[in-house]
């Protein structure tokens, strides 16, 4: 709980320096100083346009979460922890190569 009354303590702090003007952060001046102005030459170096910048947080928000449409279901479950062990250690997509696992298994199996 100590670590929850020192952010908020800095917090309220940091709040207050900026209050009197005296952030530490860049941002004032990035507020002041002159904004850029691209000179037409590179292309990779073009500001993105509001609409640009606004389908990219739309694609950004779409691709969040859970595909529409999925058929999975969250479950809790115990394995032993060799067996995670093992699935872990092959590394990331360990879940969907388990749940291959347990599909493949049900097709040699009759449920019962």
């Amino acid at each position: 709980m100590t670590g929850l009354t020192m952010t908020s303590t800095a917090t309220n702090e940091k709040r207050a320096a900026a209050k009197r003007g005296e952030s530490k952060t860049d941002s004032a001046k990035v507020r002041v100083g002159t904004p850029y102005v691209w000179d037409g030459k590179n292309e990779d170096e073009r500001p993105l346009t509001r609409e640009e910048m606004q389908a990219g947080v739309e694609a950004y928000r779409k691709q969040r979460g859970r595909p529409a449409g999925s058929d999975k279901e969250s479950t809790t479950i115990r394995f032993d922890r060799e067996v995670l062990a093992a699935f872990r250690a092959a590394g990331p997509g360990w879940q969907t190569r388990m749940n291959a696992a347990l599909r493949d298994w049900l097709k040699n199996h009759s449920p019962a």
